[in-house]
């Protein structure tokens, strides 16, 4: 079948909940898509950053095959022998007391919030049912019901209600005298990206991730950081957060803990956080399963045996000094930390990212009049020349 014929068929029997480039994926390999019909593809997006490995890594591959011809699910009725494994690789990574594995990001996420809530009740003391967690504005966490509920997005929340607006009050991004005055003797954490991604890779002032420490600090509140996207050296660190030198209680990981083979995410925190949560009191089949488990270790070992996390820095400058050094009055703005970059218009970024399609690059528009780019981290300065060539094309 061509293109279209699969289009048509996915337009008849799928939902219509994403508006995706009609490219055809059928195959991928490192920094490269192919088509159904033979097409190549630079893939500047990499699953909003699952396949930071590249597509279809041959180490991650191999510990894939290897498990699954041994046991790729017991539930976490049973214990299995790779689990733990896993575990001790993301505290020597980290540096986190323990992890609680889930899916998906939106699953991260509320793992961490009820984590924040027990804590808060068990250990703060805040009364029973009054729990707060102050989010930002511009916020992406995930899809889930409760997740929604923190957006100010109308595309997200919209028609989804109702929400306890009250039990997630929203501050503005970046402005930390906004975020004090949301803080109230029940707050028990402050959920944050460190670079909002679906906002466009947004970058917070200097200064506000480690002002956010200082408030958590001086009011008994938990600092969390959403680092699903940001994370595993997307923005040229192990996490975002580091550039300001802070250590939230909790981290949420997902995305590239998988390498792009299978959905994995997990939670990261020391004891005193981690063990208010009981047995029986929170769970998922498939979180920490053997396959899960055996992936997310070659996963891990990839970003370190291959220097992606500093790759994604070096080339990150590069790239960024590339897109700065275009001639196009289209651009207004470039922002990037790593190999994250968010290209903001004065047009739309749609036919924008349609037109790079036709050339052979793959993107993503977002926020109407922002283009985001996201190599996989094992990027070469040939494919990122290559790659602003068809950009400068596009812009033309």
């Amino acid at each position: 079948m061509n293109t279209q014929e699969y289009i048509q068929i996915e337009d008849q029997y799928g939902a219509h909940n994403y508006h995706p480039l009609d490219v055809v994926v059928e195959t991928a390999s490192g920094c490269w898509v192919t088509d159904v019909e033979g097409k190549k593809y630079l893939d500047f997006l990499a699953a909003y950053s699952a396949v930071n490995q590249g597509h279809c890594h041959p180490k991650i591959k191999t510990a894939a095959l290897k498990q699954i011809e041994k046991v790729t699910l017991t539930s976490r009725a049973f214990r299995n022998s790779v689990l733990p494994i896993y575990y001790k690789k993301l505290h020597d990574m980290t540096g986190y007391d323990m992890a609680l594995p889930m899916n998906s990001g939106g699953e991260a996420v509320e793992t961490a919030i009820k984590l924040a809530r027990r804590w808060g009740y068990t250990v703060k003391g805040v009364p029973h049912d009054k729990a707060e967690i102050i989010v930002a504005s511009g916020n992406f966490h995930g899809r889930t019901t409760t997740v929604v509920g923190l957006s100010d997005d109308p595309s997200s929340f919209e028609n989804y209600g109702p929400y306890c607006y009250d039990a997630f009050p929203i501050h503005e991004y970046g402005n930390i005298d906004s975020l004090k005055s949301k803080v109230t003797p029940n707050t028990v954490g402050i959920l944050i990206e460190p670079i909002q991604g679906e906002g466009g890779v947004l970058i917070p002032p200097d200064g506000y991730l480690k002002a956010i420490e200082e408030v958590c600090k001086q009011n008994n509140i938990l600092f969390i950081c959403d680092e699903i996207q940001s994370g595993l050296g997307r923005a040229g660190k192990l996490f975002a957060h580091y550039y300001e030198g802070v250590r939230p209680d909790i981290v949420c990981v997902g995305k590239a803990l998988s390498g792009g083979f299978y959905p994995i995410s997990a939670v990261l925190a020391d004891k005193p956080i981690m063990l208010t949560i009981k047995p029986g009191e929170h769970g998922s089949t498939f979180g920490g399963n053997p396959m899960a488990a055996a992936i997310a270790i070659a996963a891990l070992e990839v970003i370190e045996e291959e220097h992606l996390i500093e790759n994604s820095y070096e080339l990150g400058i590069y790239f960024r000094d590339k897109l700065n050094a275009l001639k196009s009055d289209k651009i207004i703005q470039i922002r990037s930390r790593g190999l994250w970059v968010g290209m903001v218009l004065t047009c739309k970024a749609r036919p924008i990212c349609e037109k790079l399609q036709h050339l052979g690059l793959l993107c993503k528009d977002t926020h109407e009049k922002i283009i985001r780019f996201a190599p996989p981290l094992i990027i070469t300065k040939k494919e990122i020349d290559l790659a602003v060539e068809m950009i400068e094309k596009a812009l033309q």
